[in-house]
């Protein structure tokens, strides 16, 4: 191995450490602007991770010099994981955390049950009697 084809290496690298230091000072600045869409924010926040992503696969793990055969690699692990949100969107995304899913509900009377015993209980201390219809 030549001394030139080492520092071009060098070069290259050093040149990818200076782009990550300079995403890495975009994530920052786009965090600390206070944008008032969160949305907007998460985009260009994910916009940069991306960018970083790509520099430190295509250099560090030297996916730029591979051949075509990485692509048919990814295949699978890109159906994949696109799959799995789609698969789990019918029982976590569109019910789990609405206000009227059966958890919810369910948490809701085991608080007013709760409410009602400690109620039950402070009346009973200071000698006052229960409600007609718990004495049932």
């Amino acid at each position: 191995m030549s001394h030139d084809h080492a520092e071009s290496h060098a070069g290259t690298y050093f040149a990818v450490f200076l782009a990550l230091c300079v995403f890495t000072g975009l994530s920052v600045l786009a965090d600390t602007m206070h944008l008032g869409n969160k949305n907007v924010l998460r985009v260009i926040v994910m916009a940069i991770a991306v960018a970083k992503a790509m520099c430190v696969l295509l250099f560090f793990m030297h996916l730029k010099f591979e051949r075509a055969w990485k692509y048919l690699l990814l295949a699978p692990t890109l159906i994949l994981a696109s799959a799995i949100p789609f698969a789990l969107m019918p029982d976590v995304g569109m019910s789990y955390y609405t206000p009227t899913a059966p958890q919810h509900l369910e948490y809701e009377r085991m608080q007013a049950s709760a409410e009602h015993h400690s109620e039950g209980a402070e009346h009973h201390a200071e000698g006052e009697h229960a409600p007609a219809a718990a004495e049932h």
